[in-house]
Formats: C-alpha cells, sequence, structure tokens
C-alpha cells in the first residue's frame, strides 16, 4: 500500500504543472485579431485588400512593436 501511494505522488510529480499560466495573452491576442481583421476588412475595396488585411490581422503585434521601435530610435 505505501509502494502504490508512491507510485501515484511520483506521478503527480511527472505530470505537474509545467509553467503554463493562463490564456490571458492569448485572448488578448485573439481580440487584436478580431479587431484588426475587422478593421481591414472594412476598409478593403477589393478581394486582395481583403486577403492583404487578414494577412495584416495576423501579424499586427509585429508592425506596433516595428512603429514602436522605429519611435525609440533603436
Amino acid at each position: 500500500m505505501d509502494k502504490e501511494n508512491l507510485n501515484i505522488k511520483e506521478r503527480e510529480k511527472k505530470y505537474k504543472y509545467k509553467g503554463v499560466q493562463n490564456g490571458a495573452p492569448g485572448a488578448i491576442y485573439g481580440l487584436g485579431f478580431l479587431g484588426a481583421s475587422v478593421y481591414y476588412l472594412v476598409h478593403a475595396a477589393t478581394f486582395w485588400e481583403g486577403v492583404i488585411g487578414i494577412l495584416k490581422a495576423i501579424f499586427w503585434p509585429s508592425f506596433i512593436l516595428y512603429r514602436v521601435f522605429e519611435l525609440l530610435k533603436m
């Protein structure tokens, strides 16, 4: 019985918390993606501008970081 409890504790230790906290950054990115895609699609005049708008919506954090680094002269 003691050995069985030890095995349970070893399994709990093995599959314990791996450093993933919560989904807040993913949720923020998801909301940003939705907002950016709606913005770009509303302002698109042609189909291909809409396609490029979706691609921009996927990569919007990189555009923001580029502008911030540009403004900070980094």
